[in-house]
């Protein structure tokens, strides 16, 4: 059984990788095979098409992402404080992963969703169950930094939707010019969406 797990993984990780650097329509499934020295049976045993694959692939990102989304969100800070860590860690991500590659990757998620939405529905609804997930967490925020009168009124969710398009938007900036430093414009954009008084800015822009 570990033998078999450990097989199943290795098939995640290397399409993971093989989808992040050359996209998904590409692929097949012999190459994939090959890159995780799994026989092509293996492959079939876990998976019943590439599509699956990639669904199951997705969904290993997501688990990763939201765990940390939700580490930064959910803490005791301030609210915007909260919004500004996630753009910083997202950019750090990107940083990083140029550091280790040589190129700005993206986003899996935005990535596909311009490659594969018109294609293949489930993975376009996949995608669309992410992103309302990440507006949701976003969503959140904003409503706890309305409370205390940090932000003005207005519709939570389409603000959350809106900076979570520009955080994507950005990431794909990003992946275009190969700089992670366009990612340095969403904070004070967010500040600019969120209407947020000035005066209570300090706390979060130091």
């Amino acid at each position: 059984m570990g033998r078999t797990s450990h097989a199943r993984e290795k098939i995640l990780t290397v399409a993971q990788e093989l989808i992040e650097s050359r996209g998904y329509s590409g692929l097949g499934v012999a190459e994939i095979c090959k890159a995780a020295g799994v026989p092509k049976g293996s492959f079939y045993y876990f998976f019943e098409s590439k599509e699956a694959l990639a669904l199951a692939v997705l969904d290993e990102h997501w688990e990763a992402q939201r765990s940390a989304w939700s580490r930064v969100l959910q803490d005791d800070a301030e609210p915007l404080s909260r919004l500004r860590r996630l753009f910083e860690e997202t950019e750090a991500g990107l940083r990083e992963g140029q550091q280790n590659c040589g190129t700005v990757s993206g986003c899996m998620f935005g990535n596909l969703t311009l490659e594969l939405s018109n294609q293949t529905e489930p993975i376009r609804k996949r995608l669309q169950q992410i992103f309302e997930a990440q507006v949701e967490m976003v969503d959140q925020v904003i409503a706890e930094a309305r409370e205390p009168g940090e932000t003005a009124p207005g519709d939570t969710r389409d603000a959350a939707r809106s900076i979570v398009a520009q955080l994507e938007g950005q990431v794909l900036f990003a992946k275009l010019y190969n700089n992670p430093q366009h990612l340095e414009a969403l904070w004070e954009n967010c500040l600019s969406l969120l209407s947020v008084r000035r005066t209570n800015t300090a706390a979060v822009s130091s």
